[in-house]
């Protein structure tokens, strides 16, 4: 399993001297950017944008052959919008320059080489151009047999030690999302819990992690009454895996959490048949927080983190929990399955459970969880809720890694939603407020005074729309970003 993606060199010669098939500059308000020192090029290549209408809209691109004094074989100019090098919103800086750059790259399939000159005059602009120019020549593959993805990329910027490292760092969290995207991406004809947990030791394996898997046996002796729950109607058993990245004088200990449902039939509370149709998507969660740690292990950040990864299939066997079913969880608590739908927070609460008896500095689960995420918030905007600081992290570290992140509270009736006469707990809350009502029965798994977070990124793991900048249909990558960055911040 590997979709197709290229990886970018760096490169410090000037964008006009830049050998390459395409040369990729930026435009603001129809003005060619990132060409000082090449005036009678960048005259040329002003008045031919003029001569085709280009403005310089956020995302819009346009091919024109190179002027006199550029090298390569041609330009394609991409628009930055209202782009201002000079203001004080750096996130807003930083995102231009990621979608500037995906966008192009989204537009260059199969072209030999491509020399990205965007305006990029600081560390962190190189790394926003890099993560952007990585996620936006990804391509899935895999299962097609046409398509191409761009050739060789080289991303040009400043000389010196602290540019080059920010452009390395910019290609592993670049790998670390388009690997992420592959999982979500392949079909679960092919990924489903057992060869998951496979795929996830495989790359364990290759950065010398310490993996532990839990298959059926175990998970019925540990008493994992909700991840066994959900996935006995398949004949393909859960998983729980788990996997460890603990670097010599590492001070802080990040727990991530995983939803990793590889196909969501609904169960015997069936979907309708539309809802189906994305639902490979349903391990989302658990793409996001494996690959971000083998991403943190990549850049070998200083801090010590643990992923969680309860994996099952939700299929309506004749094996399958049934509404009014009553699973005993890892935590001893009870739990009424009302619906077998609301299987997602089944599996999470069991690894939240094991997360927090660590006793980790701090406690995050991603997860695809609920449609009420989407009515809320939109198809681009996660939720985030829990205890208030390690909900503010999120937020801070989703603004730097450019993803979009929203603070939700948790109410206090929510949980009364929940009630049972015959166990502790039911799995299906108030329809109102359904994203926060799963958010307080996720709590009840976790210790009081843990700083956890949870993530609900249900609409924007999967983009069923068109593409858009750094952003290609399908799977996204949702959170893996964002998690990077909060171990950056706690390293």
């Amino acid at each position: 399993m590997a979709g197709a993606s290229t990886p970018s060199s760096y490169s410090t010669t000037s964008p006009v001297k830049a050998t390459a098939s395409v040369l990729v500059l930026g435009a603001a308000d129809s003005t060619v950017l990132a060409l000082e020192g090449a005036k009678a090029a960048r005259t040329a290549l002003d008045e031919a944008a003029k001569a085709i209408g280009f403005t310089g809209k956020a995302g819009s691109t346009a091919r024109i052959p190179s002027p006199k004094g550029v090298a390569a074989d041609s330009v394609v100019l991409v628009g930055l919008g209202d782009f201002d090098a000079a203001t004080e919103d750096v996130a807003a800086t930083l995102e231009a320059l990621r979608r500037g750059a995906g966008a192009a790259l989204r537009a260059l399939d199969g072209v030999d080489s491509v020399a990205l000159a965007l305006p990029a005059a600081t560390p962190a602009e190189v790394e926003a151009v890099t993560v952007g120019a990585g996620l936006g020549a990804y391509r899935f593959l895999d299962y097609r047999s046409e398509g191409e993805a761009p050739g060789e990329v080289s991303v040009i910027g400043p000389k010196g030690k602290t540019f080059a490292a920010a452009h390395e760092a910019g290609t592993a969290i670049a790998a670390a999302t388009n690997r992420a995207r592959d999982l979500v991406n392949t079909p679960p004809l092919d990924l489903y819990p057992e060869s998951y947990a496979e795929i996830v030791k495989t790359q364990a394996k290759e950065r010398r992690l310490k993996v532990t898997v839990l298959g059926d046996k175990e998970l019925k002796a540990g008493g994992y009454g909700g991840i066994i729950g959900v996935g006995q109607g398949s004949t393909r058993g859960p998983r729980l895996v788990k996997v460890e990245y603990a670097p010599k004088g590492a001070k802080r200990h990040l727990s991530f959490v995983g939803k990793g449902i590889t196909f969501d039939s609904g169960g015997i509370s069936l979907k309708p048949a539309k809802s189906m149709e994305d639902m490979k998507s349903d391990m989302a969660g658990s793409a996001a927080v494996v690959q971000a740690l083998f991403g943190i292990a990549d850049l070998g950040l200083p801090v010590r983190v643990t992923a969680w990864l309860p994996m099952a299939e939700n299929m309506p066997g004749s094996s399958a929990q049934r509404p009014s079913d009553v699973l005993t969880m890892r935590s001893g608590k009870t739990v009424e399955v009302t619906n077998t739908d609301a299987e997602g927070r089944l599996v999470l609460a069991d690894a939240l459970t094991d997360a927090d008896a660590e006793n980790p500095d701090l406690l995050i689960d991603v997860a695809t969880l609920t449609g009420a995420q989407i009515v809320a918030l939109g198809e681009r905007t996660s939720g985030v809720m829990g205890s208030t600081t390690a909900r503010e992290e999120v937020i801070a570290s989703a603004g730097v890694a450019g993803e979009n992140m929203w603070a939700m509270p948790i109410p206090e009736e929510m949980l009364s939603g929940f009630d049972s006469t015959s166990a502790d707990l039911t799995n299906s809350g108030p329809r109102p407020g359904g994203m926060l009502a799963a958010a307080a029965f996720l709590r009840e798994f976790v210790g009081e005074g843990t700083e956890w977070a949870h993530i609900d990124i249900a609409g924007p793991s999967f983009n069923g729309s068109a593409p858009f900048g750094y952003t290609p249909k399908a799977a996204t990558g949702a959170a893996v970003r964002t998690l990077i960055e909060i171990a950056k911040s706690e390293g």
